[in-house]
């Protein structure tokens, strides 16, 4: 069988993985991450387009989720599964950060009416690992595995404010920050004001940046060493309360659950 061509991307990463790195597997996993909000369905086309790999590798790779049970199609769209949920339940039951952090959420989102989420940290992204709400529909549809850039979110910005400075800066030289919203800040000067002053604050308010109408405001997360490993926080419909009342109401909740749950996060 012919060898696939490697992407420049490519190339560095088996370079840098050596000799172990299962390429297989991480286009595999590139096929998987095709799919979104966005692409719920997606031709045999579609996909090789959206990963830049030959139609050839990407139809084994659909073909190998649909006989595992991770993927059907009819013939010509394919879809995830419920199955592929089994992949993030793993993380989900073998993590136990997740597992304190679920039944805070729910307490919060509990005392507050709003919805209540907890998030880390990967790569430019803050990742959801708990999530609570009323039952109430929200513009942004947060949940369990939802990411997020963290250069727009205040999840991100008290995550990003855990970094010292030189670190802090690295990031923001590499990043390409998206405008999701007409006030989304991508200005890197302003990005590093508004992460050093959450950094200053212990918190993070960010008023409809990710997404228009929709306002959040986060907490860290420490162990008991001070590391911040985490952010918590309350995000609402912008109609339905102010900043103002944002700092008044839900950030003493936020930091006195994030206070209480230090104790545990060894």
């Amino acid at each position: 069988m012919p060898r696939v061509k490697r992407s420049e991307a490519e190339q560095n990463l088996v370079e840098a993985a050596g000799p172990d790195f299962l390429e297989a597997l991480a286009r595999g996993l590139r096929v998987i991450e095709a799919f979104g909000r966005d692409r719920r369905q997606l031709t045999l086309s579609d996909a090789a387009r959206a990963v830049d790999l030959p139609r050839a590798s990407v139809r084994r790779t659909l073909h190998t989720l649909v006989q595992l049970g991770y993927a059907e199609t009819d013939g010509r769209l394919f879809r995830l599964t419920p199955r592929i949920l089994t992949l993030a339940s793993s993380y989900l039951l073998s993590d136990p950060l997740a597992e304190i952090l679920q039944p805070a959420v729910e307490r919060v989102s509990a005392e507050v009416k709003e919805a209540c989420s907890s998030a880390v940290m990967d790569g430019d992204e803050v990742v959801m690992i708990a999530h609570a709400s009323p039952n109430r529909l929200m513009a942004v549809s947060a949940q369990i595995g939802l990411r997020l850039p963290a250069h727009a979110s205040s999840l991100g910005r008290v995550l990003l404010a855990a970094l010292d400075d030189r670190a802090l800066d690295k990031h923001l030289a590499r990043i390409k920050p998206l405008k999701l919203t007409p006030t989304t800040v991508v200005d890197k000067g302003e990005l590093r004001k508004a992460i050093l002053k959450a950094r200053h604050d212990g918190h993070s308010l960010v008023d409809q940046e990710v997404e228009t109408g929709f306002r959040s405001i986060s907490v860290p997360l420490r162990r008991l060493d001070g590391t911040v490993i985490g952010a918590l926080n309350i995000g609402v419909h912008s109609e339905r309360s102010s900043p103002a009342v944002m700092l008044k109401t839900f950030l003493p909740v936020l930091t006195e659950m994030s206070n209480r749950l230090q104790r545990q996060l060894i």
